[in-house]
């Protein structure tokens, strides 16, 4: 279907989330939209971190693609992406222009996994909640063009997720920002590869969370959280699966610091 719809669409916006840039890609999509402008939004990024941000900006730069890291809550740099996009259409404009062709709407269509943050960038670019929104996966069901501007159309698009991930590690990041459903993951397991991760990349930013000390194995780490928490059960045995619960929803939503999976240099 969006391969139907980019007949009448000038660019794509494809979002991507600035903690995990290139696991948040769908390599479905972006093979649909090889052949089409693009310009890469990196959503998110207040929780992102912001050294990194920095440099996956430039990664794609080196790519040949423009990209723009913003935050639809806040609205930072959301009023630029339409500036940037025609920017990147100047050529296709002018052209048009000289075969006297009447202008029209620039129309944009917006790609992205499930969770990335579409429908708030959209609520943010027309400025008023139009679009569903929600912090769980596959909100937006349908697809529904938006006019932001009278020269300026969106086309929202759902969430997809691709069949099958070769890479585990992709599968892994998705899951700890919470691009998949839950009902389908193990979370302990999850909860305890986010504390190794955040050991070894992020030092302190467990100890400033949750008050507890890192010069422990992972495991022993969650325990300390556990207890902290009171996320004990009867007879003093520690509730892995609450304490899970707390882990993951801190790191999803930026309290244990503003954190980036990835790095270009990888």
């Amino acid at each position: 279907e969006i391969e139907e719809k980019l007949k009448v669409v000038d660019i794509a916006l494809v979002l991507v989330d600035a903690r995990i840039p290139i696991s948040s890609q769908n390599p479905m999509a972006m093979e649909i939209l090889k052949n089409k402008p693009q310009l890469m939004i990196l959503t998110k990024s207040d929780m992102a971190d912001n050294n990194m941000t920095k440099k996956w900006e430039k990664y794609f730069l080196n790519q040949g693609k423009k990209a723009i890291s913003i935050d639809s809550i806040s609205g930072l740099n959301v009023k630029k992406i339409e500036t940037l996009a025609k920017e990147i259409l100047k050529e296709k404009i002018e052209r048009d222009l000289k075969r006297g062709m009447k202008m029209r709407p620039i129309r944009a269509i917006i790609v992205g996994i499930p969770n990335v943050g579409k429908s708030t960038l959209i609520n943010k670019f027309v400025g008023k909640a139009l679009a569903k929104t929600g912090d769980k996966a596959g909100v937006t069901r349908g697809k529904q063009w938006v006019r932001v501007k009278r020269d300026f159309e969106l086309l929202d698009t759902p969430g997809i997720l691709w069949p099958r991930f070769e890479n585990q590690e992709v599968g892994q990041r998705l899951a700890m920002i919470g691009s998949m459903n839950d009902e389908v993951l193990n979370l302990d397991e999850l909860a305890l590869d986010t504390i190794k991760f955040l050991l070894k990349e992020y030092p302190g930013n467990l100890k400033e969370r949750y008050g507890i000390e890192e010069d422990a194995e992972a495991l022993q780490v969650m325990e300390a959280i556990a207890a902290r928490r009171g996320c004990v059960k009867q007879g003093g045995i520690t509730d892995y699966e609450k304490t899970a619960g707390i882990v993951l929803d801190d790191f999803r939503s930026g309290r244990t610091g503003r954190i980036t999976l990835e790095v270009p240099e990888e």
